[in-house]
């Protein structure tokens, strides 16, 4: 017995930096997950939200020097679970990230996948 997703679970990732938005991408594809689309600038994040399918998503809060709160916003409105990855701890961030799964960067990729399937249920309920 397995502990992957049965299905394949699609997934957003909105990361502005490339090699790390590549590396999660990897671990994800790695670990039988599929890429609903990636996103480093906030116009392109939002438009994935609102047009593309997938179970959850992957939100750094700072792109590129901009706040990704827009995009926690939409998420939380689209009622899709998301986990924030983010070099600032939960305590310094605005209000709009709070209630969702928060890991700091650096973090273990094992450790993100356990996240993910503790969100997943969350999609499909």
């Amino acid at each position: 017995m397995t502990d992957k997703p049965q299905q394949k679970a699609r997934i957003l990732i909105i990361e502005d930096e490339a090699m790390i938005a590549f590396a999660i991408e990897q671990t994800l594809l790695a670990d039988g997950f599929e890429i609903a689309g990636i996103a480093a600038r906030l116009p392109a994040a939002l438009t994935l939200i609102d047009g593309c399918a997938f179970d959850a998503a992957i939100l750094d809060t700072n792109l590129a020097g901009v706040s990704a709160g827009p995009a926690a916003a939409a998420l939380k409105s689209s009622g899709r679970p998301f986990i924030i990855a983010s070099g600032y701890p939960p305590s310094q961030q605005p209000e709009v990230f709070r209630g969702a799964p928060c890991i700091q960067k650096p973090y273990p990729p094992k450790r993100l996948l356990e996240l993910l399937r503790e969100i997943l249920p969350l999609a499909r309920a």
